[in-house]
């Protein structure tokens, strides 16, 4: 599977050689992608074995959703990556790991999406505007979009690609 469009169209933001954390990596084409160019690479989902750890892929298993501690407290990323995953109570952490002139790149589905199937809970869909409030006054928006897309298929996302101030 290929990188999303919008996370490849954004990647250029990213530090030259910077740490990049993927959240919720599934099966690591993010991961893949951002290894490919150069950068050192944690990526962290509930399941991992979809995932390889290299010389420069740190991988690890943890449920974002139970509870736990943040696995990577204290730990900074020149980027934060997240696709197709919310869940609201890590914006604080995902926010915080967001290194000194790093970026975050956020895409996933918005209300209105339950019109093409899942997810359609309120729960796993970002309200209108939602990531710009997110952002607002700590980091500088390079790109939103809160749109209908037709690939890989019809739904509604919100996407942002945003510089830490």
């Amino acid at each position: 599977m290929t990188a999303s469009s919008w996370i490849a169209a954004w990647a250029g933001l990213v530090p030259a050689g910077a740490g990049v954390l993927d959240i919720a990596a599934g099966k690591g084409r993010h991961t893949r992608f951002f290894a490919e160019r150069g950068h050192p690479i944690t990526a962290v989902d509930r399941d991992v074995s979809g995932l390889a750890t290299t010389d420069n892929i740190e991988v690890i298993a943890a449920d974002l959703e139970d509870g736990s501690p943040w696995p990577l407290a204290g730990r900074t990323f020149g980027a934060v990556v997240v696709t197709n995953y919310l869940h609201r109570p890590l914006f604080p952490v995902l926010l915080d790991s967001v290194g000194p002139g790093g970026v975050l790149l956020y895409e996933t589905f918005m209300i209105g999406n339950e019109r093409f199937g899942k997810p359609s809970r309120p729960e796993f869909l970002l309200n209108d505007g939602e990531l710009l409030e997110l952002v607002r006054g700590r980091f500088s928006v390079i790109a939103y979009e809160a749109r209908m897309i037709s690939e890989p298929a019809m739904a509604m996302v919100q996407r942002i690609a945003a510089r830490l101030l």
